[in-house]
Protein backbone atom coordinates (compact mmCIF):
# COMPACT_ATOMS: atom_id res chain seq x y z
CA UNK A 1 0.00 0.00 0.00
CA UNK A 2 2.92 2.51 0.52
CA UNK A 3 4.21 2.17 -2.96
CA UNK A 4 0.74 2.93 -4.02
CA UNK A 5 0.28 5.87 -1.74
CA UNK A 6 3.45 7.14 -3.10
CA UNK A 7 2.76 7.00 -6.72
CA UNK A 8 -0.49 8.98 -6.02
CA UNK A 9 1.64 11.13 -3.84
CA UNK A 10 4.09 12.05 -6.91
CA UNK A 11 1.33 11.68 -9.41
CA UNK A 12 -0.55 14.80 -7.87
CA UNK A 13 2.87 16.52 -7.03
CA UNK A 14 4.57 16.37 -10.44
CA UNK A 15 3.21 18.57 -13.17
CA UNK A 16 5.00 16.79 -16.16
CA UNK A 17 3.32 14.83 -18.17
CA UNK A 18 6.50 12.51 -18.61
CA UNK A 19 7.38 12.80 -15.43
CA UNK A 20 3.86 11.27 -14.83
CA UNK A 21 4.26 8.42 -17.13
CA UNK A 22 7.90 7.60 -15.99
CA UNK A 23 6.39 7.49 -12.52
CA UNK A 24 3.84 4.71 -13.55
CA UNK A 25 6.14 3.02 -15.78
CA UNK A 26 8.58 2.49 -13.35
CA UNK A 27 5.50 1.43 -10.46
CA UNK A 28 4.28 -1.24 -12.91
CA UNK A 29 7.88 -2.06 -13.35
CA UNK A 30 8.51 -2.58 -9.79
CA UNK A 31 5.22 -3.72 -8.79
CA UNK A 32 3.74 -7.64 -8.71
CA UNK A 33 0.50 -9.10 -9.88
CA UNK A 34 -2.01 -8.60 -9.08
CA UNK A 35 -1.56 -5.27 -7.26
CA UNK A 36 -0.50 -3.06 -10.16
CA UNK A 37 -3.70 -4.63 -12.22
CA UNK A 38 -5.75 -3.29 -9.59
CA UNK A 39 -3.62 -0.10 -9.00
CA UNK A 40 -4.00 0.59 -13.19
CA UNK A 41 -8.06 -0.31 -12.71
CA UNK A 42 -8.02 2.60 -9.79
CA UNK A 43 -5.81 5.00 -11.61
CA UNK A 44 -8.30 4.56 -14.85
CA UNK A 45 -11.51 5.08 -12.79
CA UNK A 46 -12.18 1.44 -14.22
CA UNK A 47 -12.29 0.37 -10.95
CA UNK A 48 -15.71 -0.11 -8.54
CA UNK A 49 -16.03 -1.21 -4.79
CA UNK A 50 -19.75 -0.91 -3.61
CA UNK A 51 -19.07 -1.85 0.17
CA UNK A 52 -18.10 1.45 1.10
CA UNK A 53 -20.49 4.33 1.34
CA UNK A 54 -19.39 7.92 2.30
CA UNK A 55 -21.67 7.91 4.65
CA UNK A 56 -20.37 5.00 6.52
CA UNK A 57 -17.00 6.80 6.71
CA UNK A 58 -18.55 10.23 8.10
CA UNK A 59 -19.97 8.39 10.78
CA UNK A 60 -16.61 6.14 11.17
CA UNK A 61 -14.48 9.56 11.53
CA UNK A 62 -17.16 10.84 14.09
CA UNK A 63 -16.67 8.56 16.89
CA UNK A 64 -13.22 9.44 16.74
CA UNK A 65 -12.83 13.39 15.90
CA UNK A 66 -15.44 16.25 17.04
CA UNK A 67 -18.14 16.24 14.17
CA UNK A 68 -17.99 20.37 14.08
CA UNK A 69 -13.98 20.25 13.84
CA UNK A 70 -14.54 17.60 11.24
CA UNK A 71 -17.55 19.74 9.10
CA UNK A 72 -15.32 22.54 9.36
CA UNK A 73 -11.94 21.11 8.16
CA UNK A 74 -14.15 19.35 5.15
CA UNK A 75 -15.33 22.49 4.42
CA UNK A 76 -11.88 23.84 4.01
CA UNK A 77 -10.02 21.08 2.57
CA UNK A 78 -13.09 20.49 0.13
CA UNK A 79 -12.32 16.23 0.04
CA UNK A 80 -13.92 13.96 2.08
CA UNK A 81 -10.63 11.23 1.99
CA UNK A 82 -8.17 14.21 2.39
CA UNK A 83 -9.88 15.16 5.36
CA UNK A 84 -10.25 12.26 6.80
CA UNK A 85 -6.79 11.27 5.71
CA UNK A 86 -5.28 14.44 7.93
CA UNK A 87 -7.94 14.51 10.91
CA UNK A 88 -7.70 10.94 11.82
CA UNK A 89 -5.98 10.48 15.37
CA UNK A 90 -2.49 8.96 15.14
CA UNK A 91 -3.32 5.54 17.56
CA UNK A 92 -1.00 5.01 20.38
CA UNK A 93 0.93 2.28 19.89
CA UNK A 94 0.02 0.53 22.92
CA UNK A 95 -3.57 0.52 22.32
CA UNK A 96 -3.78 -0.63 18.68
CA UNK A 97 -2.22 -4.08 17.87
CA UNK A 98 -0.36 -3.11 14.54
CA UNK A 99 -0.04 -5.73 11.58
CA UNK A 100 1.81 -4.93 8.11
CA UNK A 101 -0.72 -3.31 6.05
CA UNK A 102 -2.58 -5.04 2.53
CA UNK A 103 -1.67 -4.57 -0.43
CA UNK A 104 -3.59 -3.17 -3.29
CA UNK A 105 -5.41 -6.26 -4.60
CA UNK A 106 -5.42 -7.65 -0.65
CA UNK A 107 -7.33 -4.60 0.48
CA UNK A 108 -9.60 -4.46 -2.06
CA UNK A 109 -10.06 -8.22 -1.65
CA UNK A 110 -10.18 -7.73 2.34
CA UNK A 111 -13.49 -4.62 1.44
CA UNK A 112 -15.77 -6.79 -0.62
CA UNK A 113 -15.51 -9.85 1.07
CA UNK A 114 -16.05 -8.14 5.07
CA UNK A 115 -19.15 -8.25 6.20
CA UNK A 116 -20.81 -4.67 6.44
CA UNK A 117 -21.51 -5.06 10.00
CA UNK A 118 -17.87 -5.90 10.42
CA UNK A 119 -16.77 -3.48 7.90
CA UNK A 120 -16.18 -0.19 10.01
CA UNK A 121 -14.25 -2.09 12.11
CA UNK A 122 -11.95 -3.14 9.27
CA UNK A 123 -10.93 -0.25 7.82
CA UNK A 124 -10.62 1.80 11.32
CA UNK A 125 -8.05 -1.09 12.05
CA UNK A 126 -6.22 -0.40 8.74
CA UNK A 127 -6.19 3.65 9.55
CA UNK A 128 -5.18 3.26 12.09
CA UNK A 129 -2.21 1.41 11.17
CA UNK A 130 -1.44 3.95 8.32
CA UNK A 131 0.11 7.01 7.33
CA UNK A 132 -2.02 10.21 6.49
CA UNK A 133 -0.81 9.31 2.78
CA UNK A 134 -1.74 5.43 2.97
CA UNK A 135 -4.55 6.67 4.61
CA UNK A 136 -5.87 8.98 2.16
CA UNK A 137 -4.79 5.77 -0.95
CA UNK A 138 -7.20 3.63 1.08
CA UNK A 139 -9.95 5.43 1.04
CA UNK A 140 -9.78 6.96 -2.53
CA UNK A 141 -9.31 2.69 -3.75
CA UNK A 142 -12.02 2.11 -1.56
CA UNK A 143 -14.65 5.37 -2.58
CA UNK A 144 -13.48 5.94 -5.86
CA UNK A 145 -12.62 9.38 -7.32
CA UNK A 146 -9.64 9.30 -7.26
CA UNK A 147 -7.97 12.89 -8.74
CA UNK A 148 -4.53 12.67 -9.21
CA UNK A 149 -4.00 14.35 -12.57
CA UNK A 150 -4.32 11.47 -14.33
CA UNK A 151 -6.39 10.79 -17.90
CA UNK A 152 -7.07 7.27 -18.57
CA UNK A 153 -5.06 7.79 -22.15
CA UNK A 154 -2.12 8.59 -19.63
CA UNK A 155 -1.93 5.57 -17.51
CA UNK A 156 -2.12 3.44 -21.11
CA UNK A 157 0.38 5.60 -22.50
CA UNK A 158 2.64 4.41 -19.34
CA UNK A 159 2.14 1.09 -20.15
CA UNK A 160 3.18 1.55 -23.81
CA UNK A 161 6.29 3.05 -22.40
CA UNK A 162 6.84 0.25 -20.05
CA UNK A 163 6.24 -2.52 -22.54
CA UNK A 164 7.57 -0.86 -25.70
CA UNK A 165 4.03 -1.35 -27.46
CA UNK A 166 2.20 0.93 -29.38
CA UNK A 167 -0.03 2.61 -27.68
CA UNK A 168 -3.10 2.52 -30.48
CA UNK A 169 -2.25 -1.18 -29.85
CA UNK A 170 -3.39 -0.80 -26.74
CA UNK A 171 -6.45 1.12 -27.06
CA UNK A 172 -7.70 -1.99 -29.48
CA UNK A 173 -7.78 -4.46 -27.03
CA UNK A 174 -8.53 -2.25 -23.72
CA UNK A 175 -12.01 -2.57 -23.22
CA UNK A 176 -12.16 -6.30 -23.58
CA UNK A 177 -9.64 -6.87 -20.54
CA UNK A 178 -10.52 -7.68 -17.38
CA UNK A 179 -9.08 -6.61 -13.89
CA UNK A 180 -6.53 -6.88 -13.08
CA UNK A 181 -5.05 -7.61 -16.26
CA UNK A 182 -3.03 -10.55 -16.02
CA UNK A 183 -3.14 -10.71 -19.45
CA UNK A 184 -2.04 -7.26 -20.63
CA UNK A 185 1.02 -7.36 -18.43
CA UNK A 186 1.66 -10.67 -19.45
CA UNK A 187 2.29 -9.73 -23.28
CA UNK A 188 3.91 -5.99 -22.01
CA UNK A 189 6.61 -8.42 -20.19
CA UNK A 190 7.15 -10.53 -22.80
CA UNK A 191 6.24 -13.65 -21.11
CA UNK A 192 3.13 -13.62 -22.86
CA UNK A 193 1.10 -13.22 -26.13
CA UNK A 194 -0.83 -10.09 -26.77
CA UNK A 195 -4.41 -10.77 -25.62
CA UNK A 196 -7.08 -12.01 -28.63
CA UNK A 197 -10.10 -9.72 -28.01
CA UNK A 198 -13.17 -10.66 -30.27
CA UNK A 199 -14.90 -7.56 -31.83
CA UNK A 200 -17.81 -8.94 -29.52
CA UNK A 201 -20.37 -6.52 -28.17
CA UNK A 202 -17.74 -4.20 -26.37
CA UNK A 203 -16.76 -0.68 -27.01
CA UNK A 204 -13.42 0.36 -29.17
CA UNK A 205 -12.09 3.41 -28.22
CA UNK A 206 -13.01 6.02 -30.61
CA UNK A 207 -10.65 8.56 -33.21
CA UNK A 208 -11.17 11.87 -32.09
CA UNK A 209 -10.67 15.53 -33.92
CA UNK A 210 -8.39 18.32 -32.97
CA UNK A 211 -10.23 22.45 -32.71
CA UNK A 212 -8.69 23.69 -36.05
CA UNK A 213 -6.93 26.51 -36.31
CA UNK A 214 -8.12 28.64 -39.11
CA UNK A 215 -5.30 31.32 -39.18
CA UNK A 216 -2.73 28.42 -39.06
CA UNK A 217 -3.90 25.08 -40.57
CA UNK A 218 -5.93 26.34 -43.70
CA UNK A 219 -2.33 27.62 -45.11
CA UNK A 220 -0.51 23.90 -44.71
CA UNK A 221 -3.83 22.26 -46.17
CA UNK A 222 -4.91 21.31 -49.05
CA UNK A 223 -9.02 21.70 -49.51
CA UNK A 224 -8.88 18.80 -51.79
CA UNK A 225 -7.62 16.01 -49.66
CA UNK A 226 -10.87 16.80 -47.15
CA UNK A 227 -13.72 15.98 -46.95
CA UNK A 228 -16.59 17.90 -44.38
CA UNK A 229 -20.07 17.35 -42.82
CA UNK A 230 -21.67 19.26 -40.34
CA UNK A 231 -21.12 18.89 -36.46
CA UNK A 232 -24.65 17.97 -34.59
CA UNK A 233 -25.44 18.78 -31.46
CA UNK A 234 -26.16 15.43 -29.84
CA UNK A 235 -23.46 12.81 -28.24
CA UNK A 236 -21.05 11.01 -29.73
CA UNK A 237 -22.12 7.08 -29.56
CA UNK A 238 -20.78 3.87 -30.75
CA UNK A 239 -23.39 0.90 -32.08
CA UNK A 240 -21.73 -2.89 -31.72
CA UNK A 241 -24.71 -5.32 -32.62
CA UNK A 242 -24.90 -8.69 -34.44
CA UNK A 243 -21.88 -10.75 -33.40
CA UNK A 244 -24.19 -13.35 -31.71
CA UNK A 245 -26.28 -13.70 -34.89
CA UNK A 246 -23.70 -13.36 -37.51
CA UNK A 247 -25.38 -10.85 -39.36
CA UNK A 248 -26.44 -12.38 -42.44
CA UNK A 249 -29.98 -11.14 -43.01
CA UNK A 250 -31.13 -7.98 -43.63
CA UNK A 251 -34.53 -8.65 -40.98
CA UNK A 252 -31.81 -11.22 -38.69
CA UNK A 253 -32.38 -9.47 -35.24
CA UNK A 254 -29.18 -7.99 -33.71
CA UNK A 255 -27.39 -7.78 -29.89
CA UNK A 256 -27.80 -4.00 -29.84
CA UNK A 257 -25.11 -2.14 -27.90
CA UNK A 258 -24.77 1.68 -27.29
CA UNK A 259 -21.66 3.15 -25.65
CA UNK A 260 -20.98 6.93 -25.24
CA UNK A 261 -17.35 7.84 -26.29
CA UNK A 262 -16.32 7.06 -22.87
CA UNK A 263 -17.37 3.27 -23.19
CA UNK A 264 -20.41 4.06 -20.87
CA UNK A 265 -22.83 1.46 -21.74
CA UNK A 266 -25.65 3.42 -22.30
CA UNK A 267 -28.23 0.88 -24.57
CA UNK A 268 -30.75 0.94 -21.86
CA UNK A 269 -31.98 4.42 -21.89
CA UNK A 270 -31.92 4.04 -25.83
CA UNK A 271 -34.04 0.78 -26.60
CA UNK A 272 -36.01 2.47 -29.32
CA UNK A 273 -32.22 2.64 -31.12
CA UNK A 274 -30.64 -0.50 -30.15
CA UNK A 275 -33.50 -2.72 -30.44
CA UNK A 276 -34.01 -2.06 -34.25
CA UNK A 277 -30.40 -3.08 -35.08
CA UNK A 278 -29.79 -5.62 -37.78
CA UNK A 279 -26.96 -6.75 -39.31
CA UNK A 280 -23.26 -7.26 -37.91
CA UNK A 281 -21.21 -4.02 -37.68
CA UNK A 282 -19.77 -1.39 -35.50
CA UNK A 283 -20.64 2.42 -36.76
CA UNK A 284 -19.38 5.57 -35.55
CA UNK A 285 -22.63 8.23 -35.06
CA UNK A 286 -23.82 11.39 -33.45
CA UNK A 287 -26.92 10.23 -30.75
CA UNK A 288 -30.26 13.13 -31.62
CA UNK A 289 -33.36 13.58 -30.67
CA UNK A 290 -35.82 13.77 -33.73
CA UNK A 291 -39.09 15.19 -34.70
CA UNK A 292 -40.52 13.56 -37.68
CA UNK A 293 -39.81 15.62 -41.48
CA UNK A 294 -43.41 16.50 -42.76
CA UNK A 295 -43.27 14.91 -46.10
CA UNK A 296 -46.81 15.24 -46.83
CA UNK A 297 -50.22 13.61 -46.05
CA UNK A 298 -49.38 10.57 -48.95
CA UNK A 299 -45.77 9.50 -47.28
CA UNK A 300 -46.02 6.58 -45.76
CA UNK A 301 -44.16 7.11 -42.38
CA UNK A 302 -45.22 3.50 -40.34
CA UNK A 303 -41.52 2.18 -39.59
CA UNK A 304 -39.91 4.44 -42.37
CA UNK A 305 -40.22 7.76 -40.62
CA UNK A 306 -37.07 10.60 -41.32
CA UNK A 307 -36.53 12.48 -38.40
CA UNK A 308 -35.52 16.21 -38.50
CA UNK A 309 -32.75 16.66 -35.74
CA UNK A 310 -33.60 18.93 -32.70
CA UNK A 311 -31.78 21.12 -29.94
CA UNK A 312 -29.40 19.14 -27.81
CA UNK A 313 -32.03 20.27 -24.52
CA UNK A 314 -34.40 17.84 -26.33
CA UNK A 315 -31.97 14.60 -25.97
CA UNK A 316 -31.11 16.04 -22.39
CA UNK A 317 -34.17 14.64 -21.32
CA UNK A 318 -33.22 11.39 -22.31
CA UNK A 319 -29.44 11.24 -20.58
CA UNK A 320 -27.90 9.90 -17.41
CA UNK A 321 -30.98 7.55 -16.75
CA UNK A 322 -30.97 3.87 -16.19
CA UNK A 323 -34.49 3.06 -18.27
CA UNK A 324 -36.31 5.36 -20.76
CA UNK A 325 -39.92 6.20 -19.39
CA UNK A 326 -42.28 5.12 -21.93
CA UNK A 327 -43.63 8.86 -22.62
CA UNK A 328 -39.98 10.36 -23.51
CA UNK A 329 -39.53 6.81 -26.37
CA UNK A 330 -43.02 8.70 -28.09
CA UNK A 331 -42.29 12.16 -27.46
CA UNK A 332 -38.85 12.50 -28.25
CA UNK A 333 -37.52 9.45 -30.05
CA UNK A 334 -34.02 8.64 -30.77
CA UNK A 335 -31.65 8.08 -33.63
CA UNK A 336 -28.24 8.15 -34.61
CA UNK A 337 -26.81 10.11 -37.36
CA UNK A 338 -24.01 7.54 -38.55
CA UNK A 339 -20.37 9.04 -40.41
CA UNK A 340 -18.30 6.22 -39.62
CA UNK A 341 -17.40 2.28 -39.36
CA UNK A 342 -15.07 0.26 -37.58
CA UNK A 343 -16.16 -3.18 -37.99
CA UNK A 344 -18.50 -4.27 -41.56
CA UNK A 345 -19.69 -7.97 -40.40
CA UNK A 346 -17.03 -9.33 -38.79
CA UNK A 347 -14.37 -7.41 -40.62
CA UNK A 348 -12.11 -4.89 -39.04
CA UNK A 349 -11.85 -1.79 -41.41
CA UNK A 350 -10.25 0.53 -39.26
CA UNK A 351 -6.97 0.41 -40.92
CA UNK A 352 -9.23 1.26 -44.56
CA UNK A 353 -9.20 5.08 -45.44
CA UNK A 354 -12.10 7.06 -44.41
CA UNK A 355 -13.72 6.99 -48.02
CA UNK A 356 -13.51 3.16 -48.33
CA UNK A 357 -15.01 2.77 -45.07
CA UNK A 358 -17.52 5.29 -46.05
CA UNK A 359 -18.55 3.89 -49.44
CA UNK A 360 -18.83 0.18 -47.27
CA UNK A 361 -21.18 2.09 -44.40
CA UNK A 362 -23.65 3.61 -47.28
CA UNK A 363 -23.92 0.04 -48.65
CA UNK A 364 -24.47 -1.46 -45.48
CA UNK A 365 -27.15 0.86 -44.50
CA UNK A 366 -28.67 0.81 -48.22
CA UNK A 367 -28.62 -3.10 -47.30
CA UNK A 368 -30.19 -2.65 -43.56
CA UNK A 369 -32.78 0.44 -44.40
CA UNK A 370 -33.05 1.35 -40.81
CA UNK A 371 -35.15 5.07 -40.01
CA UNK A 372 -33.10 4.64 -36.78
CA UNK A 373 -29.83 4.68 -38.46
CA UNK A 374 -29.75 8.02 -41.13
CA UNK A 375 -26.08 8.73 -43.01
CA UNK A 376 -24.74 11.97 -42.17
CA UNK A 377 -24.60 13.93 -45.45
CA UNK A 378 -20.62 14.96 -46.93
CA UNK A 379 -20.58 18.76 -48.02
CA UNK A 380 -19.33 19.54 -51.57
CA UNK A 381 -16.53 21.97 -51.06
CA UNK A 382 -13.64 22.95 -53.77
CA UNK A 383 -11.53 25.37 -51.40
CA UNK A 384 -11.55 26.67 -47.75
CA UNK A 385 -13.12 29.73 -48.74
CA UNK A 386 -16.38 27.81 -49.63
CA UNK A 387 -16.12 25.89 -47.13
CA UNK A 388 -16.34 28.91 -44.63
CA UNK A 389 -19.32 30.24 -46.12
CA UNK A 390 -21.33 26.84 -45.88
CA UNK A 391 -20.26 26.76 -42.35
CA UNK A 392 -21.82 30.66 -42.01
CA UNK A 393 -25.11 29.64 -43.36
CA UNK A 394 -25.12 26.02 -41.35
CA UNK A 395 -25.11 27.93 -37.67
CA UNK A 396 -26.49 31.13 -38.69
CA UNK A 397 -29.62 29.51 -40.36
CA UNK A 398 -29.67 25.87 -39.03
CA UNK A 399 -28.27 25.78 -35.71
CA UNK A 400 -25.28 23.14 -36.27
CA UNK A 401 -22.33 23.59 -34.13
CA UNK A 402 -20.07 24.23 -37.12
CA UNK A 403 -17.99 21.51 -39.15
CA UNK A 404 -15.97 18.43 -39.03
CA UNK A 405 -13.16 18.16 -41.31
CA UNK A 406 -12.04 14.66 -42.08
CA UNK A 407 -8.27 13.66 -44.40
CA UNK A 408 -10.17 11.15 -47.41
CA UNK A 409 -7.37 8.60 -46.85
CA UNK A 410 -7.87 9.06 -42.76
CA UNK A 411 -7.35 5.45 -41.28
CA UNK A 412 -9.28 5.23 -37.73
CA UNK A 413 -7.20 5.74 -35.05
CA UNK A 414 -7.76 5.65 -31.29
CA UNK A 415 -7.29 8.53 -29.01
CA UNK A 416 -6.68 12.44 -30.93
CA UNK A 417 -3.81 11.86 -33.35
CA UNK A 418 -3.34 15.78 -34.91
CA UNK A 419 -3.76 16.19 -38.71
CA UNK A 420 -6.57 13.69 -39.80
CA UNK A 421 -9.48 15.11 -38.44
CA UNK A 422 -10.72 18.60 -37.22
CA UNK A 423 -13.71 20.53 -35.83
CA UNK A 424 -14.13 23.80 -36.25
CA UNK A 425 -16.83 25.29 -33.96
CA UNK A 426 -19.17 28.34 -34.32
CA UNK A 427 -17.96 31.06 -32.53
CA UNK A 428 -18.97 31.28 -28.62
CA UNK A 429 -21.75 33.55 -27.72
CA UNK A 430 -21.39 35.79 -24.89
CA UNK A 431 -23.53 37.25 -22.42
CA UNK A 432 -22.62 39.65 -18.96
CA UNK A 433 -23.84 38.02 -16.01
CA UNK A 434 -23.62 38.74 -12.40
CA UNK A 435 -22.01 36.47 -10.15
CA UNK A 436 -24.67 34.92 -7.51
CA UNK A 437 -22.73 31.92 -5.43
CA UNK A 438 -19.47 30.24 -5.25
CA UNK A 439 -17.96 26.87 -4.20
CA UNK A 440 -14.82 25.33 -3.06
CA UNK A 441 -13.24 23.37 -6.07
CA UNK A 442 -11.59 19.92 -5.92
CA UNK A 443 -8.21 18.49 -5.73
CA UNK A 444 -5.50 21.32 -6.37
CA UNK A 445 -8.51 23.82 -6.13
CA UNK A 446 -9.63 22.64 -2.93
CA UNK A 447 -8.82 25.15 -1.42
CA UNK A 448 -10.18 28.04 -3.51
CA UNK A 449 -13.55 29.04 -4.04
CA UNK A 450 -13.51 27.91 -8.08
CA UNK A 451 -16.69 27.12 -8.82
CA UNK A 452 -19.67 30.12 -9.46
CA UNK A 453 -22.85 30.04 -10.29
CA UNK A 454 -24.05 33.29 -12.50
CA UNK A 455 -27.25 34.87 -12.98
CA UNK A 456 -29.15 37.55 -15.71
CA UNK A 457 -31.82 39.96 -14.80
CA UNK A 458 -35.43 39.60 -14.91
CA UNK A 459 -37.02 42.92 -14.01
CA UNK A 460 -35.62 43.69 -10.72
CA UNK A 461 -34.33 40.09 -9.83
CA UNK A 462 -31.35 38.05 -10.65
CA UNK A 463 -31.93 34.31 -11.85
CA UNK A 464 -29.20 31.69 -11.99
CA UNK A 465 -28.83 31.24 -15.98
CA UNK A 466 -25.57 28.88 -15.75
CA UNK A 467 -22.37 27.27 -13.53
CA UNK A 468 -19.12 27.83 -14.20
CA UNK A 469 -15.66 26.55 -13.91
CA UNK A 470 -13.44 26.83 -16.15
CA UNK A 471 -11.85 29.94 -18.65
CA UNK A 472 -9.50 31.98 -16.02
CA UNK A 473 -5.85 31.52 -15.03
CA UNK A 474 -4.12 30.60 -12.02
CA UNK A 475 -4.01 34.91 -11.39
CA UNK A 476 -7.35 35.29 -11.83
CA UNK A 477 -8.84 32.37 -9.60
CA UNK A 478 -6.48 34.04 -6.79
CA UNK A 479 -7.98 37.53 -7.51
CA UNK A 480 -12.14 35.88 -7.78
CA UNK A 481 -11.23 33.50 -4.53
CA UNK A 482 -9.84 36.85 -2.62
CA UNK A 483 -13.16 39.10 -3.65
CA UNK A 484 -15.55 35.60 -2.68
CA UNK A 485 -13.87 36.04 0.27
CA UNK A 486 -14.53 39.69 0.70
CA UNK A 487 -17.81 39.93 -0.51
CA UNK A 488 -20.00 37.24 0.72
CA UNK A 489 -22.95 37.37 2.94
CA UNK A 490 -24.35 33.99 3.44
CA UNK A 491 -23.27 30.71 3.67
CA UNK A 492 -24.29 26.98 3.35
CA UNK A 493 -21.52 24.59 3.80
CA UNK A 494 -18.77 24.98 0.90
CA UNK A 495 -21.76 27.34 -0.56
CA UNK A 496 -21.14 30.77 -0.16
CA UNK A 497 -23.42 33.60 -1.26
CA UNK A 498 -22.22 37.06 -2.30
CA UNK A 499 -22.84 40.50 -3.16
CA UNK A 500 -24.78 40.97 -6.75
CA UNK A 501 -21.77 42.94 -8.10
CA UNK A 502 -19.44 41.73 -9.71
CA UNK A 503 -19.96 40.77 -13.76
CA UNK A 504 -18.83 38.55 -15.82
CA UNK A 505 -18.86 37.77 -19.42
CA UNK A 506 -19.21 34.06 -19.85
CA UNK A 507 -18.89 32.70 -23.20
CA UNK A 508 -21.01 29.58 -24.50
CA UNK A 509 -22.27 27.46 -27.27
CA UNK A 510 -25.76 27.48 -27.49
CA UNK A 511 -28.63 29.04 -25.17
CA UNK A 512 -31.99 26.37 -25.11
CA UNK A 513 -35.18 26.98 -23.03
CA UNK A 514 -35.07 24.62 -19.75
CA UNK A 515 -37.48 23.91 -17.72
CA UNK A 516 -36.00 22.87 -14.92
CA UNK A 517 -33.86 26.34 -14.18
CA UNK A 518 -35.80 29.02 -12.37
CA UNK A 519 -35.07 31.77 -15.35
CA UNK A 520 -36.24 28.83 -18.16
CA UNK A 521 -32.75 28.75 -20.14
CA UNK A 522 -29.89 26.91 -19.73
CA UNK A 523 -26.22 28.04 -21.37
CA UNK A 524 -24.60 24.71 -22.88
CA UNK A 525 -20.96 24.64 -21.96
CA UNK A 526 -20.50 27.71 -20.27
CA UNK A 527 -17.26 29.09 -19.47
CA UNK A 528 -15.66 32.30 -18.18
CA UNK A 529 -14.37 34.89 -21.29
CA UNK A 530 -13.84 37.61 -19.13
CA UNK A 531 -13.84 39.47 -15.56
CA UNK A 532 -15.68 42.74 -15.98
CA UNK A 533 -14.20 44.23 -12.60
CA UNK A 534 -15.19 47.87 -15.01
CA UNK A 535 -18.84 47.04 -15.44
CA UNK A 536 -21.74 47.62 -13.17
CA UNK A 537 -24.06 44.91 -12.27
CA UNK A 538 -26.84 46.98 -13.64
CA UNK A 539 -25.73 46.59 -16.86
CA UNK A 540 -25.66 42.79 -17.07
CA UNK A 541 -27.78 41.08 -20.03
CA UNK A 542 -31.31 40.52 -19.30
CA UNK A 543 -33.22 37.00 -19.64
CA UNK A 544 -35.34 38.88 -22.62
CA UNK A 545 -31.77 39.54 -24.37
CA UNK A 546 -30.85 36.07 -24.14
CA UNK A 547 -34.21 34.68 -25.01
CA UNK A 548 -33.26 36.10 -28.61
CA UNK A 549 -30.19 33.51 -28.70
CA UNK A 550 -32.12 30.77 -28.63
CA UNK A 551 -31.79 28.18 -31.49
Amino acid sequence: MNRFASLLETLILTPSRNAKISAMAQYFQDTPDPDRGYALAAITRDLTLANLKPAGLRALVADRVDPDLFAMSYDYVGDMAETISLIWPEADSADVETSPLPGVAGFIADVEATPKSALDAYIAHQLDNASANERWAMIKLATGGLRVGVSARLAKTALAQYGGQDLAEIEKIWHGLDIPYAGLFAWLDGSGDKPQIAAGNIFHPMMLSNPIDADRDFNRLEAADYDAEWKWDGIRVQLVFGADTGGDAADSPASGRMFSRTGDDISAAFPDVTTSLRGQAVLDGELLIGAPQDHGPETDRGDHILFDAQPFNHLQQRLNRKKAAKTQLRDLPAFVRVYDMLFDGGADIRDLPLVTRRDRLARFLQQHDNPRLDLSETLSFDSWQALAALRDTGTDMFGHEGLMIKQKDSLYIAGRPKGPWFKWKRDPRVIDTVMMYAQRGHGRRSSFYSDFTFGIWKGNEILPVGKAYSGFTDEELRELDKWVRAHTTNRFGPVREVEKTLVVELAFDSVHDSPRHKSGVALRFPRINRIRWDKPAGEADTLDSVRTLID
